[in-house]
C-alpha cells in the first residue's frame, strides 16, 4: 500500500481515537479489514483489556463466500461472542475506513443480531 493512503488512514484514524474511546460499561467495537480478511474485536480501554473477537480468518464457511458476506458472518460471530460475554452496548470504531461495503455489513449484522451502538 502507499505511503499516502497510510498516511491518510493513520490520520483520520487519529482524529477518531481523539473522541471515541471504550469503557467497562460501553466498550470499543474496533474493525480492521486487510485485502482478504476482515477483523472484529471488542475492547475496554481503561483495562486495556480485548473482551471478544472475531475474524474471517478462523471461519471455514468464511473463506468460501465474498468478503462482504464474509464481513456478515463475523458481525453476527462478534455479536454472539459479546452477549455471551454480556455486552449489549458498544461504542463503534470504523479505524479510518469509510462506512461503506465491509464495514457497514460487518455493523449492520452485528446490530441485527443484538448489539447496540
Amino acid at each position: 500500500m502507499s505511503t499516502v493512503k497510510v498516511n491518510r488512514r493513520s490520520r483520520i484514524k487519529k482524529r477518531i481515537r481523539k473522541n471515541i474511546s471504550g469503557t467497562a460499561n460501553k466498550p470499543r467495537l474496533s474493525v480492521f479489514r486487510s485485502n482478504k480478511q476482515i477483523y472484529a474485536q471488542i475492547i475496554d480501554d481503561v483495562s486495556g483489556k480485548t473482551l471478544a473477537s472475531a475474524a474471517s480468518l478462523h471461519e471455514e464457511k468464511a473463506q468460501k463466500t465474498n468478503k462482504v458476506d464474509q464481513a456478515k458472518q463475523v458481525g453476527k460471530m462478534i455479536a454472539e461472542s459479546a452477549t455471551k460475554a454480556g455486552i449489549t452496548e458498544v461504542v463503534f470504531d470504523r479505524n479510518g475506513y469509510l462506512f461503506h461495503g465491509r464495514v457497514k455489513a460487518l455493523a449492520d449484522a452485528a446490530r441485527e443480531n443484538g448489539l447496540k451502538f
